[in-house]
């Protein structure tokens, strides 16, 4: 027998563990700042560099799907550092590409295998006591919500001041070391026998049974929709009237959500202590509430920049939240729950993004408002159906 260790005292782990997180997920979106460079290195049209982005966030949401859940049957310890090793190698093919399609290739291995952050989060709760698992999980979520802030700009930073192809070289370098690294510290943990074909008839059987999964996956795809409202269009905003931004400003603003990202951390630490209804209130009001501050942001950036710092906490306050919850559900199939509840969770992102640009192109920010709040509603209903039906449960578990 196995004896399984507690982690959360174990600092260079845990930084270790962050920064794995981090890197992965932000290497999926390196090449958002980049397309004008990939368009005139390879001599291209900008809807083919464009597809770049769209193959990653595809192939993202295909790892989550088909891999995320082999969590629960594979030996973690090796599983995790083989993925990052394949999301380094695929890294390495965007670094060397002669051309666009040997770019997209490389891109799409990143984005199938850098699902290594997903399948680490869960880990990480079976690793914790109990009491612990809030604090452990905001803390990954904060290394992991950071990196992905940075990650545009600093490929930005390095394409403007050296050559695009940097920022993967550097970080195929850093990842292949952190997996190596995690190979080495990462402790044992029990896992399942179950086929795989199994494990999606599984999932399926998850969703009808755990109804409180589909509450927190619905609350978190509706914050994460309404803040991909204004991912999709802030560049079009702050380039515009009355602004006039630069590329690197507008890249400067979006660098204050990592307040927000680091928040996460403190969040899990009280939704711990029982307080995670209350934590993802406090988020779907300060969702809420941004969308006030964004409405009126024409009159003064301070307000835009404001609003984007608020709608980032919320975000981080609600998915924090819906974590600590949704990995309490069965202790036996976190990587499936994780996997359900992270690709609706992305699916959220990509119909606001969806909805942002509609909104923008037939309506201005105005109707980007409209759709933003509309969305923040939703997010905010199913928070308070997992209130009605769940509340009373949290605050009875709290007491004993």
């Amino acid at each position: 027998m196995h004896e399984i260790s507690d982690i959360s005292q174990n600092k260079k782990l845990l930084w270790l563990m962050a920064l794995a997180c981090g890197l992965t997920a932000g290497a999926n979106y390196f090449s958002q700042p980049l397309i004008h460079s990939i368009q005139q290195y390879f001599q291209v049209d900008a809807a083919q560099a464009q597809l770049t982005v769209t193959l990653a966030q595809l192939s993202y949401a295909l790892g989550l799907l088909l891999i995320v859940p082999l969590g629960d049957i594979a030996d973690k310890r090796k599983f995790i550092p083989t993925l990052m090793g394949l999301a380094g190698v695929g890294l390495c093919l965007c670094a060397c590409a002669i051309n666009l399609p040997m770019l997209w290739l490389g891109t799409m291995m990143t984005g199938l295998f850098s699902v290594a952050a997903q399948v680490l989060i869960p880990f990480a709760t079976m690793t914790v006591k109990p009491e612990k698992i809030g604090e452990v999980v905001g803390f990954l979520m904060s290394g992991l919500l950071v990196g992905i802030l940075l990650s545009t700009s600093l490929s930005g930073l390095l394409s403007n001041l050296f050559h695009w192809k940097l920022i993967y070289i550097m970080s195929a370098i850093l990842i292949f070391g952190l997996a190596y690294q995690l190979k080495r510290e990462l402790p044992y943990t029990m896992r399942q026998q179950m086929p795989y074909r199994e494990i999606f008839k599984s999932m399926a059987t998850l969703m009808i049974e755990e109804r409180r999964l589909n509450f927190r996956a619905y609350v978190g795809a509706g914050a994460f929709a309404s803040m991909s409202v204004i991912y999709s269009t802030i560049a079009v905003y702050l380039s515009a009237a009355p602004f006039h931004l630069a590329d690197s400003l507008i890249g400067m603003v979006s660098l204050v959500g990592v307040f927000g990202a680091l928040s996460a951390q403190y969040v899990g630490r009280y939704a711990d202590r029982g307080y995670g209804t209350l934590f993802t209130t406090l988020g779907c009001v300060l969702l809420l509430s941004s969308w006030l501050m964004f409405y009126f942001s024409s009159y003064s950036i301070w307000l835009y920049i404001a609003g984007f710092a608020t709608a980032n906490l919320g975000l981080a306050f609600v998915h924090s939240c819906n974590q600590n919850i949704i990995f309490r559900i069965r202790p036996t199939a976190k990587s499936r729950l994780n996997s359900i509840y992270m690709t609706l969770y992305f699916a959220g992102a990509a119909t606001g993004s969806a909805l942002g640009t509609y909104a923008w192109n037939h309506g201005g920010w105005l109707y980007t408002c409209l759709a933003g709040l509309v969305l923040a509603v939703f997010c905010s209903s199913f928070a308070l159906l997992d209130f009605i039906c769940y509340g009373r449960q949290a605050k009875t578990a709290q007491h004993t």
